[in-house]
């Protein structure tokens, strides 16, 4: 699917169903993905494990359709400056913490 496609999409849902009802539906979507990974963490074996984790692929991909609108409602383009900023200090982070780590081997 084409992110021309998808924000198509996204925008349909909203007017379709109303910014209200698709912001319930977010929150409903989220608590089952939460309950889905708390699921996943008490797998006994690991079939369970596997069919438990085609559980949380399943509730990740309806939170990022989900996700995707509640973005589309607070202004798109200023969520992903702000994600973008955000991954910024992430991968500072994170290098910061390799050179961490490969001065510690060093040592």
């Amino acid at each position: 699917m084409t992110s021309e496609r998808t924000a198509k999409i996204i925008t349909r849902a909203i007017d379709t169903y109303g910014a209200d009802a698709q912001l319930k539906m977010a929150i409903e979507e989220m608590s089952e993905l939460t309950k889905a990974i708390c699921k996943l963490w008490r797998a006994d074996t690991e079939e369970e494990f596997e069919r438990l984790l085609e559980d949380v692929a399943e509730e990740t991909a309806d939170v990022t359709i989900m996700v995707l609108q509640v973005a589309s409602m607070a202004g798109g383009e200023e969520v992903d400056r702000i994600m973008n900023e955000k991954l910024g200090r992430l991968e500072a982070r994170l290098d910061e913490k390799e050179k961490e780590e490969r001065d510690n081997e060093k040592s």
